[in-house]
């Protein structure tokens, strides 16, 4: 008898060390790391490029990664919050002041994530002197990846959820005090995701690293914004102020992403972005 609903009331943490807790969404952030330094380790092995480059990135990558986020969830989302006297130390710091309490990052937004990439990769190129589009053509693979283990972690952490659904595969998320069912969208976005890099990883394959720059990162965007875009439709309001607008604050953020993705993809095929892993 297939069940009307899924009950979920899932421990977010992993193992318990005294005050210390290990969380899903904290170890998909780590594995998605660790997997993505593999993928891109073999690219760079393939195509000739050197790791120390390969070693300094990821360093740049899980600062953007961890500030960008931080700071879209807190700018875009709660500005009436942290920018006030009381609480924008809140903002750096994973303590609530009033309390004393360590309650961790309890807040990333993946545009901020995005913004933050972007803005670490013009740093890290203008560093380097290598072409920003070949890397970003590589880098966004192993993001779709990353992405996929972050929804899921937010599954786990029973946050991020739709709205009201009738549909067999339904959450109530118990621990949210939810009594009925609502749609998984971390799965949603989870499973596009991972379509999403299993395309990319098929296209690098396929053009045996031969890729036209700008192109795939062009299409990454499209796809991955686009699709969050639509997903948004069945979320729920993430804070107060998105209530009664005619699109919320994750899709007016995606806009701008689809409309450069579409702008990209139609210079790559013009050849007017630069060839090459390094500008000469």
């Amino acid at each position: 008898m297939m069940l009307d609903f899924i009950n979920w009331n899932v421990d977010p943490v992993i193992v318990h060390l005294g005050s210390f807790g290990l969380r899903y969404y904290s170890f998909g952030f780590l594995l998605a790391f660790f997997l993505g330094y593999l993928i891109l380790n073999k690219m760079f092995s393939r195509e000739k490029v050197e790791i120390k480059y390969l070693d300094s990135l990821f360093v740049w990558m899980f600062l953007a990664v961890l500030i960008g986020a931080r700071l879209g969830h807190c700018l875009f989302y709660e500005p009436d919050y942290f920018l006030t006297a009381d609480h924008w130390l809140e903002i750096i710091l994973p303590i609530n002041l009033a309390t004393g309490q360590f309650i961790g990052y309890q807040g990333l937004a993946s545009h901020g994530a995005a913004i933050g990439i972007l803005i670490a990769i013009w740093f890290f190129c203008r560093k380097y002197k290598m072409n920003g589009w070949w890397l970003l053509d590589r880098l966004v693979i192993i993001v779709a990846l990353a992405g996929m283990f972050i929804r899921l972690g937010n599954l786990f952490n029973s946050e991020i959820y739709g709205v009201e659904t009738s549909l067999p595969w339904g959450f109530i998320f118990e621990r949210n005090h939810e009594t009925v069912p609502k749609h998984p969208t971390q799965l949603y976005e989870s499973f596009s995701y991972l379509i999403i890099f299993l395309a990319c990883i098929f296209v690098y394959r396929k053009k045996q690293g031969k890729l036209h720059n700008g192109r795939l990162f062009g299409y990454w965007l499209i796809a991955l914004f686009g699709i969050r875009f639509l997903i948004e439709f069945v979320k729920e309001e993430q804070v107060a102020f998105e209530k009664g607008m005619m699109l919320d604050m994750g899709q007016w953020l995606s806009i701008p992403f689809i409309l450069s993705g579409i702008v990209l993809v139609i210079l790559s095929y013009k050849g007017v972005l630069k060839e090459g892993i390094f500008r000469k």
